[in-house]
């Protein structure tokens, strides 16, 4: 037997029409391949009906074998859908996801990234110049999932052949290498049960471990793999040398589930006392800001945010009570929402769309980044397991469908009807991008996400094809 529910997070190259797919178009349980590695919803969501109901024993999901997982294959023989429409639709986007590994193996294999325009491979960015194949760990799940044999066995295939972290020595980011190897292996391993998977995320997360020799366990931003006694560094952009909360909030999951299977404490040990100093810290009004500075253990800058470089801390919290049950963490979540609402960083504009803005040294910011459109999501998930089921368990799920129509809002208001990077509000306009570094679209997830988790508690079909057309948009070839 293995645990099935374990939650990991974000993995910057999504395809956005893969998760589409998972709006209820095609997989029943598992969401996005994209910057939310959130993975089994359905034992997610069972864990959180318990939580409320009382029932809940505080254990993970279980599955016998992988054979017990629902897989939704390109001939439907598989949780298939009685509306014709909906089959199209599921076939169409697993059409995309086969177009998009075949011109990866065609163009790039092995290399972390493809560049569709040049057509080349790519290695050279935040896991450094190493080919470790970062597409092909991130994507063997999703091909598992869709039933896409062939493909997945060439995938793991490579992983188990040429995917060696003792041989590289090169600067990584924590946080990117944990959401996206760390994350990837250990998904693979939740699915099928394939100890490869295990030993592999293992060896890998234990070279992450001189990030975390601080003073306080705070970890930095970068670490060299196998560099021996080099420790670890933050960006020099990072207000004075500081950790960045999103990425230092965005473990637990990963380690707590890594101990639980490996039997080392060690990784449950890095991520309770990065728990504990948060808990601990001196917040302002309450607040937690975006920069923590490891050896002085103390936040560093007035800026708050539920998008960049605020975002997953967050999620992470509300996620890991419904993972383990971690009483503290519900509690830490709760108040962060109720410091947020407090503190006027939930806004209504003129038209009477919600929003999340920033605050920077005290001032509002009426400006919402699209990485702050998944807490519409998040905020229905903390509703719905919130077990008082009182008035802001109810005004939250409101909030959660406003947030989530706001940053619909941002899609359909452009041209091509795909959300910009980051959309402004004012007198004049509403849920418009306004700055020319403001107007691009890069594949993020966050929207779908919500519209993910609002038609599974809702069941509101909107949102299913909300998703859809989201998906439709990013399609090469539209045909219908």
């Amino acid at each position: 037997m293995f645990p099935i529910c374990h939650l990991s997070r974000r993995k910057r190259r999504a395809i956005l029409g893969l998760l589409a797919f998972c709006i209820g178009l095609g997989f029943p349980g598992f969401i996005f391949i994209g910057w939310f590695r959130l993975r089994e919803l359905e034992p997610l969501l069972e864990n959180s009906k318990n939580i409320v109901n009382g029932t809940w024993d505080g254990s993970y999901g279980m599955l016998e074998t992988s054979s017990d997982i629902p897989l939704i294959c390109g001939n439907g023989t598989a949780g298939s859908d009685p509306d014709p429409n909906i089959r199209f639709k599921r076939d169409f986007i697993l059409q995309m996801m086969l177009d998009a590994w075949d011109n990866y193996r065609l163009y790039a294999w092995g290399e972390n990234e493809l560049k569709p325009i040049s057509q080349r491979g790519h290695s050279a960015s935040i896991f450094g110049s190493s080919r470790i194949g970062a597409t092909i760990v991130d994507a063997v799940d999703t091909l598992y999932i869709m039933g896409l044999d062939e493909q997945y066995k060439k995938g793991r295939e490579w992983i188990a052949e040429h995917l060696d972290f003792d041989s590289v020595r090169v600067e990584v980011s924590v946080f990117e290498t944990n959401i996206r190897f760390v994350g990837g292996l250990l998904s693979m391993y939740s699915l099928t049960g394939d100890t490869m998977y295990r030993d592999k995320a293992y060896s890998l997360a234990k070279k992450l471990l001189p990030a975390f020799d601080t003073p306080t366990g705070i970890p930095y931003a970068l670490v060299t793999l196998n560099g021996g006694r080099d420790g670890g560094k933050n960006y020099g952009w990072a207000s004075s040398g500081s950790s960045i909360l999103s990425e230092f909030g965005t473990l637990h999951l990963e380690f707590t589930y890594l101990s639980d299977i490996t039997g080392d404490p060690i990784f449950r040990d890095k991520v309770y006392t990065i728990r504990k100093a948060m808990k601990d810290a001196d917040k302002s009004k309450g607040l937690y800001f975006n920069y923590f500075h490891p050896r002085h253990g103390k936040f560093t800058q007035n800026h708050v945010s539920m998008g960049a470089l605020g975002d997953s801390f967050y999620e992470y919290l509300l996620k890991s009570y419904i993972q383990t049950g971690d009483i503290d963490a519900r509690e830490m979540y709760d108040e962060a929402m109720d410091a947020l609402e407090k503190n006027g960083l939930i806004r209504y504009s003129k038209s009477g769309l919600v929003y999340f803005a920033e605050m920077k040294y005290d001032r509002i910011e009426s400006k919402m980044d699209h990485l702050a459109c998944f807490a519409g999501g998040l905020l229905a998930l903390g509703a719905h397991t919130d077990t008082k089921k009182d008035s802001r368990s109810s005004r939250h799920m409101k909030i959660a469908h406003g947030i989530t129509n706001t940053c619909h809002e941002s899609y359909i208001r452009t041209q091509t009807r795909l959300g910009p990077e980051s959309f402004r509000f004012s007198d004049a306009m509403e849920a418009r991008a306004l700055r020319q570094n403001e107007k691009y679209y890069i594949l993020r997830p966050e929207v779908i996400e919500s519209y993910f988790v609002l038609w599974r508690l809702t069941g509101d079909p909107k949102y299913r094809e909300w998703g859809w057309v989201s998906k439709f948009q990013c399609s090469p070839n539209p045909h219908f």
